[in-house]
């Protein structure tokens, strides 16, 4: 549902990908910004109006993404999709980070716009730190791409999960995911990606933004 620029964006791709797609957007003007070859449907109206939805074929819809730039109706239509529909793979985009938390503490994954871009621009200005990649439903279980201290590279990764507390999700080397094992060592420009708990984030980040302990002879 929505398309602008992002939801036309991800129609293309996703059909790129050889799915079929369908777009529902209140104004017809809105498609032009679809390809002339795009082969999906293109279905006017609000996502959350049960025929609309029906007409888009949301009753054999694998997934569905409320990208419009409206936040209640991103979420309403997410809802409706999900309770009514049964259908499970459903995201939302959300403008408000403080909604967008609450939603995905009642089972809503959603994309807050206005803090993703946040994080990503710190990263680039404050490279040492933590960018936040999933929270789970509960808002219990945080995973995030960590920095290090670059005299962390050469130890073990599992020695991260001793000092920190935190589980090693996996580490992306050289756009390949690596997972961890005993004998899987940080190398320069890796990637590391942690399971932790939300409380004890800034404490994961305090230790692995300084330099670890010298290693004993």
């Amino acid at each position: 549902m929505g398309c602008g620029r992002v939801g036309s964006s991800l129609a293309q791709e996703i059909e790129g990908r050889g799915h079929s797609v369908a777009v529902i957007d209140q104004n017809p003007d809105a498609f032009r910004r679809l390809p002339s070859d795009f082969s999906g449907k293109k279905v006017t109206g609000v996502g959350f109006d049960r025929d609309t939805l029906v007409q888009a074929g949301i009753e054999d819809t694998y997934a569905f993404a409320a990208v419009s730039d409206g936040d209640n109706s991103n979420i309403l239509s997410a809802r409706v999709v999900r309770e009514t529909y049964g259908v499970d793979n459903v995201v939302a985009r959300i403008y408000d980070p403080h909604r967008a938390e609450i939603y995905q503490r009642l089972g809503i994954p959603t994309v807050a716009t206005v803090r993703w871009t946040a994080e990503q621009v710190l990263r680039r200005m404050l490279p040492m730190g933590a960018t936040h990649e999933y929270l789970d439903p509960s808002g219990t279980v945080r995973l995030a791409q960590i920095d290090y201290h670059r005299r962390w590279v050469g130890r073990p990764v599992l020695t991260i999960e001793a000092a920190t507390g935190a589980r090693v999700a996996f580490v992306t080397r050289y756009t390949t995911a690596v997972l961890p094992t005993a004998d899987v060592v940080l190398q320069e420009n890796d990637v590391l990606h942690l399971l932790m708990t939300v409380d004890t984030a800034a404490h994961v980040e305090r230790i692995l933004t300084a330099a670890p302990p010298a290693e004993e002879d």
